[in-house]
């Protein structure tokens, strides 16, 4: 971001004339200090006086919406998040740019099977990262995600198999070590744990766990939901297919009230016509959400790359081994929002939604750390200065769409191309 944008951004901005997800009709957006403090429609009229510095900023029926979060990405610019080290770790930085320029406010780091010396060292380099400033914009880490290493072997995809752990309390705490804190997600297989002790005890650290990789059953699964797990990877990939008399553990999600499933809008890992199934079945942006699940060679061009001690072959954003197994795309989150539109599986309000409200509604919601997603203190005064206004307390959930209180240069501008119908982003403030 310009600094003639970062002084623009400090000035009292109204943007208006813009579509909101949740709000019926054109909206206006205030923005103090840098700051999104109101959002109301364009009918209502404000009774303090409006400062002299004033920008007002019309973005003529475009959507508008925060940028992406992202709860599945493997590494980016050619490194691989389990490939840390202290030595590299300057990366970390240009990766966090890149994605800002992605779209993407914030993200977790994934760390696929490996060993658990590996993953040690790569929860000591992120814990260091994490608890440093950085400068803004960029998106922010927000934690970490696991994926591994208490996945079923006839599932693990392209997980090596000589590092998978089966599912214990000894090998759960020799993983997380002193990291703890900073796992926000882990994904594992519940039929693993014959105890049931293991998603109490992770729920008891804040730690969301999310179930895949795995051979599940539906009453498995209901079980595993009882006991605290809430969300599911990657819907439909390394899971037991929906069938008309074992739903497995798809089917069981996606009729329960408080799971949430991501999923990936790449056109590899799912076909479009399932992939609109998924989104019917589970009522869209209400349960669904998407991640990428980049692998490393994102911001790359096509080719082979390493990873671990394998090769994956890029072609056209989608990583595979060298034998054909499928690993991962490179592709930017946001493409899996234009996809949805380009298929015309989605209406543009819903797409945009399912990577940038429904995630943070899958990991906020769930997680009783939530800072990243707080409302401001002072959000509760404003009604009495701006007449109609919809900032209302935080706790009667009138902030629809999760704006308020974040910073104004997250904002992203949405519009379908005239002729082609393709949907095209952009960041608001640049």
């Amino acid at each position: 971001m310009s600094q003639a944008t970062q002084n623009t951004i400090a000035l009292p901005i109204n943007i208006v004339n813009a579509r909101i997800s949740g709000y019926s009709g054109w909206q206006q957006i205030w923005i103090r200090q840098g700051i999104i403090e109101a959002i109301m429609p364009m009918k209502t009229g404000c009774k303090e006086v409006l400062p002299t510095n004033l920008q007002v900023l019309d973005v003529y029926g475009c959507w508008v919406s925060l940028g992406a979060l992202d709860l599945q990405i493997n590494g980016g610019l050619g490194l691989a998040f389990p490939d840390l080290t202290p030595a590299n770790s300057d990366k970390l930085t240009e990766i966090c740019q890149y994605l800002w320029e992605q779209g993407v406010d914030g993200f977790l780091p994934t760390i696929v099977t490996t060993s658990v010396e590996k993953i040690q060292l790569t929860l000591s380099v992120l814990a260091d990262f994490i608890s440093r400033p950085h400068q803004q914009p960029t998106a922010q880490m927000l934690g970490v995600h696991l994926e591994g290493p208490f996945l079923n072997p006839q599932k693990r995809g392209a997980h090596p198999a000589e590092h998978l752990l089966p599912l214990t309390m000894d090998n759960v705490k020799r993983v997380l070590g002193d990291y703890g804190d900073i796992v926000k997600i882990i994904t594992l297989a519940p039929e693993l744990d014959s105890t049931g002790e293991v998603i109490p005890y992770l729920r008891s650290l804040g730690i969301i766990v999310s179930l895949g990789h795995s051979l599940a059953t539906e009453s498995q699964a209901n079980q595993a939901f009882q006991l605290g797990a809430s969300m599911v990877t990657h819907a439909f990939n390394a899971m037991l297919p929906l069938h008309h008399r074992e739903p497995g553990l798809l089917g069981a999600a996606l009729i329960h009230p408080d799971i949430y499933c991501g999923t990936i809008a790449d056109g590899e890992h799912i076909c479009p016509t399932m992939l609109q199934v998924l989104l019917r079945a589970g009522k869209c942006q209400e349960s669904i959400f998407l991640v990428s699940d980049a692998l490393a060679p994102i911001g790359l061009t096509d080719g082979i790359y390493p990873w671990d001690e394998r090769q994956i072959e890029v072609k056209n954003g989608t990583a595979r081994l060298l034998d054909g197994t499928l690993a991962g795309t490179t592709l930017p989150l946001l493409v899996g929002v234009q996809n949805l539109v380009r298929w015309g599986i989605c209406d543009v309000e819903n797409a945009i939604a399912l990577a940038t409200e429904a995630p943070r509604r899958a990991l906020f919601s769930i997680s009783a750390r939530d800072s990243f997603n707080s409302a401001p203190t002072n959000v509760n005064t404003l009604p009495q200065k701006l007449e109609g206004s919809v900032v209302l307390p935080q706790e009667k959930g009138y902030n629809l769409c999760g704006m308020l209180g974040k910073p104004a240069a997250q904002l992203l501008r949405w519009q379908q191309h005239l002729l082609t119908g393709e949907l095209i982003w952009q960041r608001l403030f640049r």
